[in-house]
């Protein structure tokens, strides 16, 4: 019979190593893909990944059981992810002559018929991906949330800890500076 996960916690922080390693084994799929949604470069994935068990191993004696560990260890996720943004806090820019062929084609399609230009999904998808690079980490987090994971505005403050005003104002001007940012993208191409 599979041990479920509050008395793995229990078991962990009375000083079970095994215990907290079925635990990692359990979840370490899941917070993987999480973070790749979050990390600016593939080869941060699993240091972030692994400050995620780190923390939750140092953390392990504050989760109370009201919700599935699942949930404490994805809020943790989502948290530590947002840490690492802003670690990184770079907001370069990036010239039109940054993008491949497929995106300025992509761009170029957009900006004559907007309606036939979701059809490059790739492009569409690496442009989208160049975007959320630039925003600030708060920015990111909350488009990624929101438009990305189809995350409601309370599963956004539940995981972040903002208000649900908050998360509405940062959405919007999130959305508002990812415009901005792919406009200057086109209009750098026709100067």
């Amino acid at each position: 019979m599979e041990i479920d996960d509050e008395e793995l916690v229990a078991r962990a922080v009375r000083g079970d190593d095994n215990a907290f390693e079925t635990l990692i084994a359990r979840h370490q799929a899941r917070v993987f893909s999480t973070v790749r949604r979050y990390a600016r470069r593939e080869h941060e994935i699993p240091d972030i990944a692994q400050d995620v068990f780190l923390k939750a191993h140092q953390k392990l004696a504050t989760f109370r059981g009201e919700s599935p560990f699942e949930h404490w260890l994805m809020r943790l996720a989502v948290r530590t992810c947002y840490d690492a943004l802003r670690k990184h806090q770079r907001n370069r820019e990036s010239a039109f002559t940054d993008l491949d062929d497929a995106e300025t084609d992509w761009l170029d399609r957009l900006a004559v018929a907007p309606e036939k230009a979701g059809h490059e999904e790739d492009a569409a998808r690496s442009l989208v991906k160049r975007l959320l690079d630039q925003l600030t980490p708060a920015s990111r987090l909350v488009v990624t949330l929101l438009e990305i994971e189809g995350r409601t505005v309370k599963e956004i403050a539940d995981l972040t800890g903002w208000s649900s005003t908050a998360v509405k104002v940062r959405a919007f001007r999130a959305r508002r500076e990812m415009r901005r940012r792919a406009a200057r993208l086109a209009l750098g191409k026709y100067l």
